[in-house]
């Protein structure tokens, strides 16, 4: 008994759990301001709503100051392993007490599991919905999808640094990279709060003024601040059945079109375009890379929809494909309606754009090009070792010799994506789903980007798998949005030990 009991305390006395229980508390506090937004929201519409967001609102303000102000650490400090578990169980617990109003919606509430994969889906900018027609949705439950993907989208643990100052010195870097995407990040500020900050300044600067353009066409206002907030952060939900569709509008398909494409770009490179950095831009091997792609791209979807006779106006060549390739690269998931007709070529290259998605540090999902890039060059370094063993050869980018060390790490994170979409797969055929869709459902998870296909149908929604179905997605979309390593460390013996 004695020894189980030096076993236990050998597990779990050096993680300070009440540091991190008081910071997810004075999180759920954020988080039920954000509350008011929909129900506000409510109100101004005259919808019966209110009242679960009012709910909502209530248990997430009074749950979080409890653990806020009533739990004290003996010591405030915070190490890797606390920053990696705060990381993670702040995604999970923003989820969990988001999707409480669309438990107590007043026209057709979902089931627990339901409303834990569409809240998890939201937080991650996946944009996978259970919901098969959203028209029955109030104005309220609307917004706060459209609000959650927004929150997600730059980071919640990113905003947390901007708001939480005590955490520059307390495992701030740890969670920075923890949360945010990519190999390396750049440290913009010379204080990690400072970062974050002004990668929030530029994230709401874009959001405000995608808004105003929106808002110049012709969408009306709470359209604009909907869209505003699901394009920028690229996740993808719309209000209504009929999408961005609705209003058969070239200029809002423009307008998108770019916001999607910015919101694929690093956001490391875009506060130095806004300091009038724009050598560094350029000069950014993954940025050229992004650019490159999209161009390649756009020429076979377009000789695509000329091969196969689909040719109906201006737009169906030049506009319709430019604007689904952003959307899949960028993993927002929009999609224009002649985009099944294309042929299953540009199906094809669609899976190869979800699953890379565009670049590191920026509101995109999928394993990034900039792992694409060390991939590809550590494979042809391999071929030539082959016919000349003796040779050095490295990986370089942006001018730059990559070590070893993290080239092996962008060849395991790989293999493990793709290994979490055949293990993500292989159980969800045994619950019943056929293997092709089985398999896409995980792929879409992991990459999320949400688009849906054979078992719900091409273009609809998540509804009909099982319960414990949408339990495995949900992980899997918290595995994809946090780039793996975050989620999967805390599984391992190793993480809990002294």
């Amino acid at each position: 008994m004695g020894r189980r009991v030096r076993q236990l305390n050998q597990y779990f006395t050096t993680i300070n759990f009440p540091v991190l229980l008081r910071i997810i508390g004075l999180l759920l506090i954020i988080e039920s301001v954000f509350l008011l937004i929909p129900l506000t929201t409510c109100l101004i519409y005259g919808e019966n709503d209110w009242r679960c967001f009012l709910i909502a609102f209530g248990v997430t303000a009074i749950t979080g100051g409890a653990m806020a102000f009533t739990i004290h650490p003996s010591t405030p400090s915070m190490g890797k392993r606390e920053g990696f578990l705060l990381t993670a169980l702040v995604w999970v617990f923003f989820s969990a007490f988001g999707m409480l109003p669309f438990m107590f919606m007043e026209n057709q509430p979902l089931s627990v599991s339901d409303a834990f994969f569409e809240a998890m889906s939201g937080f991650t900018t996946t944009g996978a919905t259970i919901m098969k027609s959203i028209s029955h949705l109030s104005h309220g439950a609307v917004i706060w999808r459209s609000v959650m993907q927004w929150i997600g989208g730059m980071g919640i643990i990113l905003f947390t640094l901007a708001v939480i100052p005590m955490l520059n010195h307390s495992g701030g870097m740890q969670m920075f990279n923890a949360e945010v995407t990519g190999i390396t990040h750049d440290k913009l500020r010379p204080r990690i709060s400072q970062t974050a900050k002004s990668l929030w300044l530029i994230y709401i600067t874009l959001t405000v003024i995608l808004f105003i353009l929106l808002i110049i066409g012709p969408m009306e206002g709470f359209d604009a601040l909907c869209y505003s907030f699901s394009i920028m952060s690229t996740g993808g939900f719309a209000t209504s059945d009929e999408g961005l569709g609705l209003w058969k509008s070239d200029y809002i398909e423009v307008v998108a079109t770019f916001f999607m494409f910015i919101g694929g770009v690093s956001f490391s490179l875009i506060y130095r375009a806004v300091h009038r950095d724009f050598r560094t831009v350029w000069g950014n091997d993954v940025f050229r890379t992004y650019l490159g792609v999209i161009a390649a791209c756009y020429v076979i979807f377009a000789l695509s929809i000329w091969y196969n006779g689909q040719i109906t106006s201006w737009k169906s060549i030049t506009l319709d494909p430019l604007f689904q390739i952003v959307s899949m690269i960028s993993s927002t998931g929009f999609e224009v309606p002649e985009f099944g007709t294309w042929g299953t070529f540009v199906l094809s290259i669609v899976f190869l754009l979800m699953f890379f998605g565009a670049c590191a540090g920026s509101t995109s999902g999928g394993a990034k090009l900039d792992r694409l890039i060390y991939m590809l060059q550590n494979c042809r370094n391999e071929v030539e070792r082959c016919i000349h063993p003796n040779n050095i050869l490295t990986v370089r980018v942006n001018g730059k010799v990559i070590p070893h060390e993290t080239v092996s790490k962008v060849i395991a994170f790989l293999c493990l994506y793709v290994l979490i979409i055949l293990i993500g797969g292989i159980i969800l055929t045994a619950m019943g789903l056929p293997l092709i869709d089985a398999f896409f459902s995980a792929f879409t998870c992991i990459s999320n980007t949400g688009l849906s296909a054979g078992v719900t149908g091409y273009g609809s929604t998540f509804s009909i798998i099982p319960d414990a179905g949408k339990w495995v997605l949900a992980i899997i979309m918290l595995i994809g949005r946090l780039e793996l390593f975050t989620v999967l460390l805390l599984f391992t013996p190793t993480f809990w030990k002294k």
